[in-house]
């Protein structure tokens, strides 16, 4: 059946209101690590996971860094109008670009109370420091969203900084509560480098440094890719089908020494940690079968589309499709992939590169559910059984998984 068909109340489960992690442990790694292998269930925590990945595979994170993406504006009358930054404007060409804009910046937000702020008004916010001004304008409306002309006093800053000096960690709507100074550290993976994301990739919230040192001891390779998380992984499917869902489209970047350590280790399997690396991963396969398929593609025409895994399109090997995207980069003379993934990855997709699993517990009708899903297929029940009867924390600040699938099936 093709993935559009699917009923998305069949990928439900009760998820008990007093399960959802709200705080963090004190230390990551003793959260509990659900082990999946070949129908077989097994449990430990994540400070030992190195001794669960065989000696020689490679591991890939995503090193996106959280943005402090929540302003809080006010208006004239005293009323507040909070602003949620979802991404830049699409005149820039890519993420990092738009974070360094010095001055203003063009940038899409939900807005809540946006019918109250009328066009032409400007509001501002001063912060901590009365001559810092930040000044917010609506320059388009759109559905669900406004584009927003921010501009600040000090041009010296970049936007990056702003975000840093004046919003707030965007925690997710789930954990109700505001965000703590706490957050600061514990919503940010300990390797976390490119900012952009306005979500924590959180399967790596587990990973400490000591814990990435016992990896390496036994001989298992860890690498990055970035895929900048939008405020869209929130979004339940609201369809009955999903042939009526709009997956949200998200910025990657892939380095071409990442291309390569990815097709020498394609053989033996990959191990992805977080379902946002999983889809980098996997989209970098239709990428380059897109490109053996018409060499003449621009590199705006490489993003993979929804639906595009599921298309008669003639599909070629894992390695040549990864070569044929090196090739690209090289003959462009492209130190870095970087361009978007609307990829959505649901029970009936063939894997390509991703064998095994690293990820937390996901929401009930969720996009995430149903990667989780096509990787073990209807284990996925098994799995979220044993974690709500075992005492499992779940979503972001939650407990996780090892799961291990079948790459080609």
């Amino acid at each position: 059946m093709h993935p559009r068909n699917l009923r998305i109340e069949e990928y439900t489960y009760e998820l008990p209101e007093e399960r959802v992690a709200r705080y963090p442990l004190e230390d990551r790694a003793a959260s509990k690590l659900l082990l999946y292998e070949k129908g077989e269930i097994a449990e430990d925590t994540y400070n030992n996971i190195a001794q669960h990945i065989p000696e020689g595979k490679l591991m890939v994170f995503n090193q996106a860094k959280v943005v402090h993406a929540r302003l809080l504006f006010r208006k004239a009358t005293g009323s507040s109008i909070e602003v949620f930054c979802l991404e830049p404007h699409d005149k820039y060409a890519d993420v990092q670009t738009a974070m360094q804009q010095k001055g203003q910046v063009l940038w899409e937000c939900m807005v809540g109370g946006a019918a109250k702020w009328k066009d032409g008004v400007t509001l501002e916010m001063t912060h901590q420091d009365p001559d810092f001004v930040l000044r917010a304008t609506i320059a388009e409306r759109k559905q669900g969203a406004c584009v927003l002309q921010l501009s600040w006093s000090d041009e010296t800053l970049t936007f990056a900084e702003v975000l840093h000096y004046a919003g707030k960690v965007p925690l997710p709507p789930y954990m109700n509560r505001a965000a703590e100074t706490k957050d600061e550290t514990t919503y940010q993976t300990v390797y976390a480098k490119d900012e952009g994301s306005v979500a924590a990739p959180t399967a790596g919230l587990h990973f400490t440094d000591a814990v990435l040192e016992r990896l390496k001891a036994k001989g298992i390779t860890t690498d990055f890719v970035t895929l900048h998380v939008g405020a869209g992984t929130f979004i339940p499917v609201k369809s009955e089908t999903m042939d009526g869902h709009n997956m949200h489209s998200e910025w990657i970047a892939v380095t071409a020494e990442t291309l390569q350590l990815l097709t020498d280790n394609v053989e033996q399997g990959i191990v992805a940690v977080g379902t946002t690396s999983c889809r980098t991963l996997e989209s970098l396969y239709w990428m380059g079968n897109k490109l053996l398929n018409n060499e003449a593609l621009h590199l705006n025409e490489i993003a993979v589309q929804q639906w595009e895994p599921y298309g008669d399109a003639p599909q070629h090997s894992t390695t040549e499709a990864l070569k044929a995207l090196q090739q690209y980069m090289l003959q462009h003379q492209m130190s870095k992939l970087t361009t978007r993934t609307q990829i959505i990855i649901a029970p009936g997709y063939r894997w390509k590169l991703v064998e095994g699993l690293v990820t937390n517990f996901h929401q009930p009708q969720s996009t995430l559910l149903l990667l989780v899903a096509a990787l073990i297929g209807e284990d996925w029940r098994r799995v979220y059984d044993h974690a709500l009867t075992s005492n499992y924390r779940f979503l972001s600040y939650g407990d996780g998984s090892l799961l291990w699938g079948n790459k080609g099936q």
